[in-house]
């Protein structure tokens, strides 16, 4: 018998046990105390067009395949930037939303997205999710930064779509921040250098705590932090300190924030989240500006932190060209789209053929300002 297809409208009605079983455990943004914990901890509000759709696949009392999914009545907290796209409906007199979205909310990080033991059973799921969009009579059914084991399980009518990040990669061995840095040019070393002394010359220390490691206090700096970066820029903050003090918790060792101190008391700080071979940067912020700062705690410290802990990967967010002098490169990033209307899908594919077109030669564009030297990374 075939597996049935469920509607879940929050995380709870599925068991962190019957959940996590469906990946690896080696990407923090997939398992359930993380997107369980957005629902529970007052992260995702529906007046933020945020509401819990996730897709289940059952054989009886077994589910077999799941997706993390959201209604969307916006495309707010995405990453993947369908603007013109709902313009376009707009202008034709129809509605975009609300739209199916398979993604990690708030988060531009590659992993899985389509949750099965098998090929077949993410098959099977994407199946399901076309097909509830249909039902639904949504505009579309959309499929964000999933990783290359999910690659393949979309078919023809999944539109592909490209962008670039930044990351860093240990793939010559380094064993510590000097090899790293041996691996560039002189003038990048030096800059580099340069940026460290003058955090230094500052007087500035830094402490790396994991979850469990990590005081109330600790946990509230960060989170304030998190808050004025957001009212800096003018945006509305989504995670709440009980989110920040659930992860303390619930992924203790997975968890990690850099604390950057002076006068022994914390004036900025970073959280990231770790996987299994890579570290994820997620948000910053700092109570003081100097010198250099921004870049000591949100890349150096985290590349020192990949080189003692042996990951392979240090993914520190979404956009950022700045990162390529520090050492991250241009990587390309997914996401795949069914759209219902055949007209609509027609044109949507041409222009997505042409933008994956200029992302790749984005790419070449900024792998010529790669400070290593030519061989050394």
């Amino acid at each position: 018998m075939a597996a049935i297809a469920r509607i879940h409208r929050a995380l709870s009605e599925i068991s962190a046990a019957d959940w996590d079983a469906l990946h690896d455990g080696r990407n923090p943004f997939v398992s359930h105390a993380f997107l369980c914990g957005l629902e529970t901890t007052g992260c995702l509000r529906e007046d933020w067009g945020w509401a819990p759709c996730h897709i289940g696949l059952w054989d009886g009392a077994a589910l077999v395949a799941a997706a993390p999914g959201y209604l969307k009545t916006n495309s707010h907290g995405e990453f993947v930037f369908d603007h013109a796209w709902a313009h376009a409906y707009m202008q034709h007199g129809l509605d975009y939303f609300p739209k199916w979205l398979g993604a990690v909310p708030y988060s531009p990080v590659t992993g899985p997205r389509l949750l099965a033991r098998d090929d077949g059973g993410k098959h099977a799921l994407r199946d399901a999710i076309g097909g509830f969009a249909r039902q639904s009579g949504l505009s579309s059914a959309h499929v964000n930064f999933h990783d290359g084991a999910d690659a393949s399980s979309f078919d023809d009518g999944w539109l592909l779509r490209e962008d670039i990040q930044y990351h860093w990669r240990n793939e010559a061995g380094w064993k510590a921040f000097d090899d790293f840095l041996g691996a560039m040019d002189h003038k990048h070393r030096k800059n580099i250098r340069q940026e460290r002394r003058k955090v230094g010359d500052a007087g500035i220390s830094f402490r790396l705590v994991h979850g469990d490691e990590a005081s109330d206090a600790d946990l509230a700096a960060m989170h304030g932090f998190y808050l004025q970066t957001f009212s800096e820029y003018g945006n509305s903050p989504a995670l709440t300190l009980g989110f920040v003090r659930h992860l303390a918790h619930a992924m203790p060792r997975q968890l990690i924030i850099v604390l950057a101190e002076r006068d022994g008391l914390p004036i900025a700080g970073a959280l990231c989240l770790r996987g299994g071979d890579t570290l994820y940067g997620r948000y910053w912020g700092a109570a003081e500006l100097h010198p250099g700062l921004h870049f000591e705690t949100c890349y150096y410290q985290g590349i020192d932190y990949c080189l003692r802990e042996g990951l392979a990967r240090f993914e520190p967010g979404a956009q950022g060209r700045h990162k390529i002098a520090r050492g991250f490169l241009p990587s390309i990033v997914r996401s795949r789209h069914l759209i219902a209307d055949p007209r609509f899908a027609r044109a949507i594919g041409d222009w997505c053929a042409e933008e994956r077109a200029a992302v790749r030669r984005q790419q070449r564009h900024l792998q010529a300002h790669s400070p290593f030297r030519a061989g050394a990374a």
